[in-house]
């Protein structure tokens, strides 16, 4: 089920990782409540499409593709990008295996997308909403950065850098006008192919089933809105009850 606030009429946003899965299912609300969805992403094909879909339900939007982790491209980014109202840092991967056997790699590589990146990104697009007085941006975390996991030491070192940063900018920026909260959302049904793993982390939630992405894209939706005018800092559990059992 999804819902229309249009409480985000003349507000313009950026989600990273819009494509598929969860931040595809943030643009599609965030646009359903009346924002201009800048929709992130490295395929331009899948881009396409989900801008097409978007514009096909009465919304707004466009592509733009970076690859994030590349952080020298990041103010190339931001400049096409232009001026915006709400950042959603949703891009980033999950990389999981046993600390003794993990690669340099995997764990440069994941640092890079699921840390620096949002670093940099709020770097380069908190200055104009310093400038206008206002802002909200919302960082995707996970249970994964609250719960030590069998194979998710690096994957939940990232998801904690996001929601300590969350507190931190909610410090540095609140007091200029900017929210900045997180979502740490459970599972979430995001890959058809992955039923069966979702199945199984759902049924050790209270609730024992995993999200539906537009459950938490809602979420997402309301942080970004004038309906949460006095949240910020807060890094609130979309688990089904995980963190809390």
């Amino acid at each position: 089920m999804t819902t229309q606030h249009h409480d985000l009429d003349g507000l313009k946003a950026l989600v990273t990782g819009a494509t598929s899965g969860l931040g595809r299912a943030i643009a599609f609300q965030l646009a359903r409540d009346g924002a201009e969805v800048t929709v992130h992403g490295r395929d331009a094909a899948r881009g396409v499409q989900t801008v097409e879909e978007i514009q096909s339900e009465g919304g707004r939007a466009h592509f733009v593709a970076a690859d994030l982790a590349d952080a020298a491209g990041i103010a190339r980014f931001a400049k096409e990008v232009g001026d915006i109202d709400i950042l959603v840092n949703n891009a980033g991967f999950s990389v999981w295996g046993a600390t003794d056997t993990f690669t340099l790699a995997s764990f440069d590589a994941m640092f890079a997308a699921n840390v620096r990146a949002p670093f940099f990104l709020v770097s380069a697009f908190a200055r104009g909403m310093v400038a206008r007085g206002a802002g909200s941006i919302i960082n995707i975390s996970s249970m994964a950065g609250r719960l030590g996991l069998a194979g998710g030491a690096a994957y939940g070192a990232t998801k904690a850098a996001l929601a300590s940063f969350t507190q931190a900018w909610a410090a540095e920026y609140s007091p200029r006008g900017i929210r900045v909260n997180a979502v740490a959302p459970g599972p979430i049904y995001t890959r058809p192919e992955a039923r069966d793993l979702f199945d199984s982390l759902g049924a050790a939630t209270a609730m024992k089933r995993a999200a539906d992405p537009p459950e938490i894209a809602e979420v997402v939706a309301f942080l970004a809105s004038p309906r949460a005018s006095y949240m910020t800092g807060a890094i609130v559990a979309v688990d089904g009850g995980r963190t809390a059992i």
